[in-house]
C-alpha cells in the first residue's frame, strides 16, 4: 500500500476574516466568515493539520496575529503559520506561540544569509514557500517575480531546507486542478519533502497527488474546494490515506 498523503485545510485571514483570494489577487476576495470558527469546524471534521495564513502581514498591510495566535492555542490540531515571517522577531513570535511549523517565503528569497542561519537551527520547523508564476518564485504576497525556482531550490537545499510548499499561483483559488507537471519537476530536483498547494478541486486531484507520495509529495493544502463544499475533509482524508 502506498504511504498516505496529509490533508491540510487552509485558513487565509484578511481584515480579521477567513477569505480566499483568486490567484493571489487582493481585489478578488470571497469571505468565508470567522477564521476561528472555521478552524473549529475543520478540527471537528477530523483535520490533523491547519495551514493558517495572515494575508495582511504577507502583503505588508497590517496584521491578524491575535487571531492566528488564538487558532494555534485554542485548536487541538497541528498548525502551520504563514504570512509576513521575515525577521527574527516575527519568526520567534510564531514559534513561541506553539505553532508546529512556520512557512517562510519572501525572506527565504530576499535574505539568503538570514534564512541560512534559521535553517541551521530549526530546519524541521521551517517550510520554504515556493510560490511560482511562469517559472519564477514570487514574493511580497505574490506581487514581485524573482529568480527561477530551480535556482532557489539549489541554494536552499544547500542551506539545509527540508521541506517546500509549492504553489502554482495561476492555479490558486481557481478549482482547476493542481499542476502535477510542476510538482514532479520540483520533486525531481530536490530530495526534500514537498507540500502541494493550489488548484485542488476534486477528490480525483487528491488521488493523483497521493500517487506522487513516493516521489516526495507528503501533503496537500486545500482551500476553496472545502469552503465551496466540493467534498468534505473526511472524504479528502479517506482518499489521501487509502486511495
Amino acid at each position: 500500500m502506498e504511504p498516505s498523503l496529509t490533508v491540510i485545510p487552509a485558513i487565509d485571514i484578511k481584515n480579521g476574516r477567513a477569505v480566499r483570494l483568486k490567484q493571489g489577487k487582493r481585489d478578488q476576495v470571497t469571505d468565508y466568515g470567522d477564521p476561528v470558527e472555521r478552524a473549529y469546524e475543520f478540527e471537528r471534521a477530523g483535520a490533523k493539520w491547519l495551514h493558517v495564513v495572515d494575508l495582511d502581514a504577507a502583503f505588508g498591510d497590517g496584521s491578524n496575529w491575535k487571531i492566528v495566535e488564538s487558532i494555534v492555542r485554542q485548536i487541538d490540531v497541528s498548525v502551520e503559520v504563514s504570512g509576513g515571517i521575515r525577521d527574527d522577531a516575527s519568526l520567534d513570535r510564531a514559534l513561541s506561540s506553539g505553532s508546529h511549523r512556520v512557512t517562510i517565503g519572501t525572506a527565504a528569497i530576499e535574505n539568503p544569509e538570514w534564512i541560512a542561519k534559521q535553517l541551521q537551527g530549526a530546519a524541521e520547523k521551517i517550510i520554504i514557500a515556493l510560490d511560482i508564476r511562469d517559472g519564477r518564485v514570487a514574493t511580497r504576497g505574490w506581487t514581485e517575480a524573482t529568480i527561477p525556482f530551480e535556482q532557489a531550490i539549489e541554494r536552499l537545499d544547500a542551506e539545509g531546507s527540508l521541506r517546500y510548499m509549492v504553489t502554482d499561483i495561476s492555479k490558486d483559488g481557481t478549482l482547476t486542478g493542481p499542476n502535477i507537471d510542476l510538482l514532479e519537476r520540483v520533486a525531481s530536483i530536490t530530495s526534500s519533502s514537498i507540500i502541494a498547494s493550489g488548484g485542488v478541486a476534486l477528490l480525483e486531484d487528491i488521488a493523483a497527488l497521493r500517487h506522487l507520495v513516493t516521489k516526495g509529495i507528503e501533503g496537500v493544502v486545500i482551500g476553496k474546494a472545502l469552503y465551496e463544499g466540493a467534498f468534505t475533509i473526511s472524504e479528502a482524508v479517506e482518499v489521501a490515506e487509502r486511495g
